[in-house]
Formats: structure tokens, sequence, C-alpha cells
């Protein structure tokens, strides 16, 4: 338990900064239910694969290759499981496990859009786009574009945001620099991508209302994982002496997207962030409407020119 949980108390839910997915998770059966995860092979996408199989899931994983995907079923000795290669940068990769996801014939009740990298310390760019914002919104707006016919009656869209998206260019998208040509700064891009992923929840919200259809977006806390494998050698130095103090463990930083892919509680909640596993506030434009449809319509002209 780090010495933040100390001074934060639970939720009304009985949940908080130091809950576990496995705690958040006790008592719901999850057997007959497929949940697609990105990024299962490490940090908090292997854990919510281990903790939702334990609840009965079968899981459907990715990976940017087939056999990271299915190391970890074996590892982790998940029985209910299916490999997908998904390289997000790569929109060709998207796509394809778009098609393999829909070859099986299951429905798919939750997308946990986790995967995603932070923090590049320079300029990199995909197909025109800055990397971050490339990989971690435009590659998971393929993914769940092309399997929004595939999710349940009730299914749930469950978007990785985080606390960072605070960090994101006034405005909040800079929609006229989203190459970084017209000045990069790694934490300013990274928060961007971030606002994008929850600005894209509370759009499909928008757009589920009338469904059974749910969407969400979380801050998991703060967690060394790999995510962090781009950042300064100085940023490291710092995680790993912070860690014991203030950080979550990866138990503790799985619990909220567990939490939200799997609460029965929470139906009526759709297009909240979630941090701790409650409800938690927002930068001012992630609740801009006009943003949120801007960003969404931006994102389809954009897909729709990538090859």
């Amino acid at each position: 338990m780090s010495l933040v949980s100390f001074f934060k108390s639970n939720g009304e839910n009985g949940f908080g900064y130091s809950s576990t997915a496995e705690e958040v998770t006790e008592g719901i059966d999850l057997t007959g239910k497929n949940i697609l995860i990105t990024g299962c092979n490490s940090g908090l996408g292997k854990e919510s694969a281990r903790v939702l199989a334990l609840r009965g899931a079968t899981i459907f994983g990715t990976a940017r290759t087939k056999e990271k995907a299915e190391s970890t079923a074996t590892e982790l000795k998940i029985e209910r499981f299916h490999g997908f290669a998904c390289e997000l940068s790569d929109p060709r990769s998207v796509r394809n496990c778009v098609e393999e996801v829909k070859a099986t014939g299951h429905k798919i009740d939750v997308l946990m859009c986790n995967a995603g990298i932070m923090a590049l310390p320079n300029l990199e760019e995909s197909h025109g786009f800055e990397l971050q914002f490339f990989t971690n919104h435009i590659g998971h707006f393929i993914l769940v574009i092309g399997l929004l016919g595939s999710l349940s009656e009730n299914g749930r869209v469950v978007m990785l945001s985080s606390s960072a998206h605070k960090m994101a260019p006034n405005g909040g998208i800079e929609f006229d620099n989203l190459d970084g040509k017209k000045g990069y700064q790694p934490w300013k891009a990274y928060g961007q991508s971030k606002i994008a992923n929850l600005l894209f929840a509370k759009e499909l919200a928008i757009r589920f209302k009338g469904t059974g259809k749910t969407a969400y977006a979380v801050h998991p806390g703060v967690i060394q994982t790999n995510l962090s494998r781009h950042m300064a050698s100085i940023s490291n130095t710092i995680f790993s002496l912070a860690g014991p103090v203030f950080l979550k463990s990866i138990e503790e930083g799985a619990a909220t997207q567990c939490y939200v892919a799997t609460s029965p509680n929470i139906e009526n909640l759709s297009g909240s962030y979630f941090a701790d596993c409650n409800v938690s506030g927002t930068r001012r434009e992630a609740n801009d409407k006009n943003l949120s449809k801007k960003l969404f319509d931006v994102s389809l002209e954009i897909i729709e020119k990538l090859k």
C-alpha cells in the first residue's frame, strides 16, 4: 500500500485508491462474456486479462504480435483466450485485427482500449501524424469503429485516458498541429492523446444514447509499467525512488478499468471519467460536446485516407 492511500478515502462504492482489480471484481461472474484487451502482454493489460479470466471471461487479447499476445495466455494459464496481432501505429495491422475478431463470430462485451505509448522524448510520426496521437487515439479509433457492429447489446467501451489529459495544449486538441511540426513537447503531446481518448469515450456515449451500449474513460493512476519505457532516464530514476511511497502497484492500477468493465452499477454513468474506481472531474475541454464531435469527424476523415 502506498503512502498516498492513507490520505485518500474510498468512494461510496467502497473502492478507492488502494483497491485492487481482484477486489473490485470479487463476486462478479463473467462466464460467457468476451472481453477484448489491447496490450494484454504486459502491465495493466496483463493484470486485467488475468483477473477478468479469473472471473470467467473469455479474453480476446491483442499485442504487437500474435506470439506476444498468446504468451500471456500461456504464462497466466488462461484457457479461454484468443490472441491477435494489433500494432496500433499500423492501420493495416489494426484492420486485420478487426477482421480476425469478426471472423470468430463472437460478440464482444467489453472493448478495453488499454495499450499506449507515453512521453516520447523526440518527435516521431506515423502516416504524417505525431506518434502518440496516432497510436493512442487513431489506432484505437480504427479498432473501436471497426468493431462497433460486434459489440453486444449491452457492450461497453473502456478507454484508458489519464490525468495527464490536463497537460494537453490550450483548447484540448491542436488540430493544426497533429503532426507536431509546429512545436513538440513530449508531455503536451501525450496529454493531447489522452484527452483525445477521453473525448472519444464522451462522443461514443452520446452516440450510444438510446441503446444498451455504454462508453467510459478511466485514469488508472501513476504506475511504473512498460508505458514509461520511452521516458528519459532521470524520470525513470524518480519512478524508482518514489515507487514504494507514491506509485500504485500493477494490481491497484488495473482496478479502475476492471471496475468500469464489469460493475453492474454504472450503466447510467456512460460518458463518465473514472479515477480510483469512482467518477472524477476532468479538464473543462473534456466536456465540450462540440470538441468531441469535431475530433470524431476529423478522426473519421483521417482513417478514411489511411491505407
